[in-house]
């Protein structure tokens, strides 16, 4: 193809969710609510851990991590969804498309690869709790979160290191909330499939991957309380089954969106919506602010505080 005769795309532009003026509101209202409860959520949680000592252990110390990342994904993604809610022009740079693109599988990808560390976590302390503290030392925690980093960042270098350099010179319309890495390849003005098979062997296998890992975790651990207790099972029911639920609503979007990704249907955005705001949203309500300990450690942090200020 001749691109001197096309002209060259600054801009995308995200169609987002479009209809009447009183859902816009509507949605503006909303995802502004979710997104500011999942900023101080996550804040919350990070500086509980950090300041209370008797959260200073492996678990909190990902579930810290977690927190961080989730905060950062749903940012990437979120804020900008808010602001073209009620813009006209709902208009992204192409260079500000590339750089949320790269964002989001750079967290995403250390979300997920941290997700299963988080398994193997629990796997440890209910299968070998004898053993617990001597496996999930220090060195094999920081090990877990620059391992997460470093799988994120080769996840997302290895696709955008070839998504950067496509010329982009027809259309210029992404049918999304954001820059979606599938649909924005579409637009690309040459021959894309082996992107595009690229695309599910990375991104779709990676969500693939981790999901089965954290599912057999999941079904040890309950095989080995069940063995154990007829009465731990209940409660490891309650507790895995939130944990399912919100796993299953960030990979499920995500396996269904980069493994099949060049089928494109109109639950695109709505399930782009489950795994960059709703479950960064329930993160902190189902792994921590659910937790008894967490609890206790933020009710003496806030004692804490209204005792300084009115000593002050």
């Amino acid at each position: 193809m001749d691109l001197k005769n096309e002209s060259v795309v600054t801009e995308f532009i995200l169609l987002g969710f479009s209809g009447r003026w009183e859902l816009q509101i509507f949605f503006f209202v909303t995802f502004s609510l979710v997104y500011s409860a999942t900023a101080l959520g996550n804040i919350l949680i990070i500086v509980t851990v950090t300041l209370s000592t008797t959260l200073h252990s492996p678990m909190y110390f990902l579930l810290e991590n977690l927190s961080f990342l989730d905060m950062c994904f749903s940012t990437v993604t979120t804020p900008k969804m808010i602001t073209g809610i009620l813009t006209e022009h709902k208009t992204i740079s192409i260079w500000g498309c590339m750089t949320q693109m790269f964002f989001i599988h750079l967290f995403g990808g250390a979300e997920m690869t941290l997700l299963v560390a988080m398994a193997f976590d629990r796997y440890v302390a209910i299968c070998k709790p004898l053993h617990y503290r001597t496996i999930m030392s220090r060195r094999l925690l920081n090990g877990f979160v620059i391992l997460s980093w470093i799988i994120g960042f080769i996840h997302t270098m290895s696709q955008m290191v070839l998504v950067v350099n496509l010329p982009f010179c027809g259309p210029n319309v992404v049918d999304n909330i954001f820059c979606d890495l599938p649909l924005v390849i579409k637009l690309a003005c040459i021959k894309t499939y082996t992107l595009e098979l690229f695309v599910i062997a990375d991104s779709g296998l990676l969500s693939l991957i981790c999901f089965i890992l954290l599912l057999v975790s999941y079904a040890v651990i309950l095989g080995t309380v069940w063995q154990r207790s007829s009465g731990g099972l209940s409660k490891a029911l309650s507790t895995l089954s939130a944990h399912v639920i919100v796993v299953t609503l960030f990979f499920g979007p995500c396996i269904i969106i980069y493994a099949w990704p060049f089928s494109s249907f109109a639950g695109n955005k709505i399930l782009s919506v489950f795994y960059t705001v709703i479950t960064p949203f329930l993160n902190p309500i189902i792994y921590t602010l659910r937790n008894q300990k967490m609890q206790v450690a933020m009710r003496k942090l806030r004692f804490l505080l209204v005792s300084s200020m009115q000593n002050f």
